[in-house]
């Protein structure tokens, strides 16, 4: 008989999203928090830009509404845009009572004030950050908070494996709507599988950069909730917009290696872009040049690349003092210098790399997902506010201000279910035999998964590279489940089967996609649609095409 762990709510991640829905949900009930590896490692840690938030007087909510629609391509939901905007600064108030510090100067009248940066397609300073280290800020001060919350308790080193929904109890839903039950858990340390059980389950997983070859993501960003939901019968949208940070670090000392993130913050403090023979060339590509949109700018450099047979481009801030350098960015500048580069001497040697994903489970305003119970929130969920391509620094603020709408629609849901509502499930009962052969196969797929990506479904796609990737994935793919189901149950082997699903959601989503928007650039359709769709994908259909209806 496995364990059985009981709450109100159980929360799967450890980011912005999660933590800050644990905070407001442990003053109503009790919390699990399961992540796979130490608390702090997720994407929001590595966030280093900051929070997009209209603060300065100069600028207004429509600015930064039309701002996040132009970067999106007008394929955003405007409900979640405006949503997004108008809750943004009490976001960062709350942010500032449960302890974040961010960065702070003194205005003409000489008020100290929050210090706001400008990015890329921002057409006013408006991004909160604590230099570049503002995601590692904002985590601490959540994980500080919790911390002093008796109801919470944090699972580390654990990997959710499956959703408890009707399909383990071997019965159908009434309605045609699964209800999610909580999760199978795997505790990695013992190998022990739990269940899981709760009223309300949040998925904030975070993203999908682990299937491709070059990420700025974490380990652990394989997709997992966004691949347990498809599953389990949730709708899924929008996964072929695959944001390319432009510009992570270039290192020859380890090219196959984890990309390191340098900051969009960067060129929005005057630093430019220059080709190998020393020359700018987002100049007439876009008017806002170098702090052009992320989709413009990787797709310039990849051109570059391309044309001149270079390992990267450079982002030139040496007009910048050293002492400002090492204040603003002081995370980037040692890295830097300890690869070899001053940054306020050295051009910074940079490439793209796969950093967010735009799409994901789709929700409705309040964060509910097509399955009872289940809500998403962070990068897990696509809820329309970044249509076919993210603004910068928008989405720390979309994981706090949909979180909070995702916490307060769940603590109504949470009232109103006794725990009788809750049934028994059976123990996780599939049993595999260690077998050397099927890690090495693991590992082999693994790799053999990100390289496909990165060679067919990258930056730029044609319909060609997205057929041979389709046929090479269902075979990858069939092969995968077949030693999963053989195989003793590890945290690697779930995140082998969930790139795999995560993979052929990405390569169906392009598939589908007959015009180029946004983040999604195929050559043989140049063109963008005049009447722009969401591919959305559900378990078992074919993709349907149409704009996301956020009504609720």
């Amino acid at each position: 008989m496995s364990t059985v762990l009981d709450s109100d709510y159980l929360i799967i991640g450890s980011g912005i999203a999660g933590l800050s829905f644990a905070i407001r949900a442990a003053e109503t009930g009790t919390v699990n928090i399961v992540t796979k590896k130490k608390e702090s490692e997720s994407s929001t840690n590595r966030a280093q830009g900051g929070i997009a938030s209209v603060l300065d007087p100069t600028d207004s909510f429509d600015n930064h509404i039309q701002d996040t629609l132009k970067a999106g391509a007008y394929l955003n939901d405007i409900k979640s845009v405006e949503l997004l905007v108008r809750e943004g600064p009490s976001a960062i108030a709350e942010l500032l009572d449960w302890g974040a510090r961010f960065s702070m100067e003194y205005n003409a009248r000489g008020e100290k004030v929050l210090s706001l940066g400008k990015e890329g397609g921002h057409s006013h300073n408006r991004i909160v950050h604590s230099a570049d280290l503002t995601g590692q800020t904002v985590e601490k001060a959540l994980l500080a908070r919790i911390a002093s919350m008796p109801n919470v308790k944090i699972h580390e080193d654990h990997t959710a494996i499956d959703l408890l929904t009707e399909h383990q109890l071997g019965t159908e839903p009434e309605d045609g709507r699964p209800t999610c039950y909580g999760a199978y858990i795997l505790n990695n340390s013992s190998g022990e599988v739990i269940t899981f059980r709760a009223k309300v389950t949040l998925l904030a997983s975070g993203g999908v950069g682990q299937v491709y070859l070059h990420t700025t993501n974490p380990e652990i960003a394989t997709g997992d909730g966004i691949a347990m939901a498809y599953l389990s019968g949730a709708a899924i949208a929008d996964m072929e917009f695959i944001q390319f940070h432009p510009t992570s670090f270039y290192s020859k000392k380890d090219v196959d290696g984890p990309a390191f993130l340098i900051s969009e913050a960067v060129r929005g403090e005057g630093a430019v872009l220059l080709n190998s023979r020393g020359k700018r060339f987002m100049e007439g590509i876009h008017p806002l040049a170098d702090l052009a949109p992320r989709d413009v700018v990787a797709r310039a450099i990849d051109r570059e690349l391309k044309a001149s047979g270079e390992e990267s481009v450079f982002l030139d801030i040496t007009h910048r003092d050293r002492e400002y350098l090492q204040n603003r960015f002081p995370q980037i500048f040692v890295h830097c210098l300890d690869e070899g580069i001053d940054m306020s001497r050295d051009p910074i040697p940079v490439v793209p790399a796969a950093h967010y994903l735009c799409g994901g489970v789709v929700t409705d305003l309040n964060g509910r997902t097509a399955i009872k119970r289940l809500y998403a929130a962070g990068e897990s969920a696509c809820t329309g506010v970044h249509g076919a391509n993210r603004l910068a620094s928008n989405s720390l603020l979309e994981a706090v201000v949909f979180s909070n709408r995702a916490f307060t629609d769940a603590a109504e849901t949470v009232k109103s279910i006794s725990g009788a509502e809750t049934p028994e499930f059976p123990s996780w009962d599939k049993e595999g035999t260690f077998d050397l052969d099927e890690w090495i196969l693991v590992q082999h797929n693994m790799e053999h998964i990100k390289r496909l990506m990165w060679d067919f479904v990258g930056i730029v796609r044609c319909d060609t590279r997205l057929e041979m990737a389709a046929r090479r994935m269902r075979i990858l793919t069939d092969e995968i489940h077949e030693v999963y189901r053989k195989s003793t149950l590890s945290s690697r082997m779930i995140e082998l089967r969930n790139l795999a699903t995560i993979a052929e959601l990405i390569i169906t989503g392009a598939m589908a996609r007959t015009d180029s928007i946004g983040l999604h650039y195929n050559t043989d359709h140049p063109e963008s649609s005049s009447e722009p769709v969401n591919v959305i994908l559900r378990n078992g259909f074919l993709p349907e095409l149409r704009r996301l209806d956020h009504s609720a």
